[in-house]
């Protein structure tokens, strides 16, 4: 069976650096990534999902920046197993329980949107997308940073920012009619690095912390999206996907090695 290798930092010479590497089964790949063989399961209702027109083509001059608060706060768990409450809480049961190894990385990611003493309200890589719920401080490693993504659907087109200054402004193929991107906010929940450099998700493929409206499940996995590499380039710039934002291999190089954009990045998504 063919493996990926999580990999659980940004750029290469940190990866070296911790020496971090985890082999995982295919069979529960980064899914929503390209078609594959495997049955996919939608959900009965019917989902509503932001369609992307036809590719026009990519201005020149880069558009205003979008209000942002800075710095992101993201919190690296540092327990096999996160408990999750509704609220800040100690004396309440928790909802739900998240455990690292069910991730592809092995490594529980979150984004912060605000602390309450020993509490931290974060972001959750779970459905529905858009989740929320509070965890224990304790349980986390904190970092910052000040980069963003954003995804323009209609426009076929990705920037990545750090703070106000656009680092990359790119092409990319999106969802196809039938298994759209969706529109919200994420968050770069892990890296993964595909066996076959050349293969269908190119060198890198990062996971967000959204699912498909579409797919329930994909290829042994949830319906997870993210943003990959690819081995047919000339289908960035069109709607392709079965719901993943697709770019050149040149381009999730760039992302990996030169910018090195860490886990925790917001990823936005728009019409």
């Amino acid at each position: 069976m063919t493996s990926w290798t999580a990999l659980l930092g940004t750029t290469r010479r940190r990866l070296v650096a911790a020496g971090t590497v985890v082999v995982l089964a295919l069979a529960v790949l980064l899914a929503v990534l390209l078609p594959g063989d495997e049955p996919v399961t939608r959900p009965t209702a019917d989902p509503t999902p932001t369609t992307a027109s036809a590719s026009p083509a990519v201005p020149d001059a880069p558009p205003e920046t979008p209000a942002a608060t800075f710095p992101t706060t993201v919190a690296a768990a540092v327990v096999d197993e996160v408990d999750v409450f509704a609220g800040p809480d100690a004396g309440a049961a928790p909802v739900q329980s998240l455990d690292a190894g069910d991730q592809l990385s092995g490594q529980l990611t979150f984004v912060v949107d605000s602390q309450q003493g020993d509490w931290l309200q974060v972001q959750l890589p779970t459905r529905p997308n858009g989740s929320t719920g509070w965890v224990r401080a304790a349980d986390m490693s904190l970092t910052s940073h000040d980069y963003s993504i954003e995804v323009r659907l209609a426009e076929h087109r990705m920037l990545v920012r750090q703070a106000d200054a656009v680092l990359l402004d790119t092409p990319v193929g999106v969802g196809a009619a039938d298994a759209p991107t969706p529109g919200g906010t994420y968050y770069l929940k892990e890296l993964l690095q595909p066996p076959d450099p050349d293969g269908g998700y190119g060198p890198y493929a990062y996971g967000l912390s959204g699912f498909s409206t579409v797919f329930t499940s994909y290829s042994g996995g949830e319906g997870v999206i993210g943003i990959h590499g690819t081995d047919a380039p000339e289908t960035v710039g069109t709607d392709v996907s079965d719901g993943c934002i697709r770019v050149t291999n040149e381009v999730v190089r760039q992302m990996v090695e030169d910018i090195g954009l860490p886990l925790g990045t917001r990823v936005t998504i728009t019409a």
